[in-house]
């Protein structure tokens, strides 16, 4: 999911042209899945976003995306350069949307999973902004 949503982020396509080329590359029982899901759905339910929902309940299941959820809780800079730790940060993020819903939220947390030498030079900062903040 993650690649073809890189995929269609590329492609600049709009969530609904990321619906229509994401379910043109399934194949085989995943095609069939989805044509079944679409006939029982009614066509303004059929979003991008119920899309992405369907499909990791179908193929990720919620014991996985608990799992990225808790890493997400859990995740720290530690080791990483900033770059890979914001790099982590984003991916393991999208598995835990009700958590970071504000940009005020995700700066939060991105502050708190630092290492301490960076969090104190930037705690004195009220930057609510992600982009900036990881610069």
């Amino acid at each position: 999911m993650e690649a073809t949503e890189r995929i269609m982020d590329d492609l600049d396509f709009t969530y609904e042209q990321n619906l229509k080329g994401a379910a043109s590359l399934h194949r085989d029982e995943a095609y069939q899945w989805w044509l079944t899901v679409k006939e029982g759905t009614q066509p303004e339910r059929l979003t991008w976003d119920f899309y992405k929902s369907a499909f990791q309940g179908k193929y990720m299941g919620a014991s996985y995306i608990d799992a990225r959820r808790r890493e997400f809780m859990n995740l720290s800079q530690g080791d990483r350069t900033v770059v890979e730790y914001e790099g982590e940060f984003l991916r393991l993020s999208s598995y835990a949307r009700g958590m970071v819903r504000t940009e005020y939220e995700r700066c939060v947390h991105f502050k708190d999973g630092l290492r301490d030498s960076l969090r104190v030079l930037i705690a004195p900062q009220r930057e609510c902004d992600f982009l900036a903040l990881v610069v």
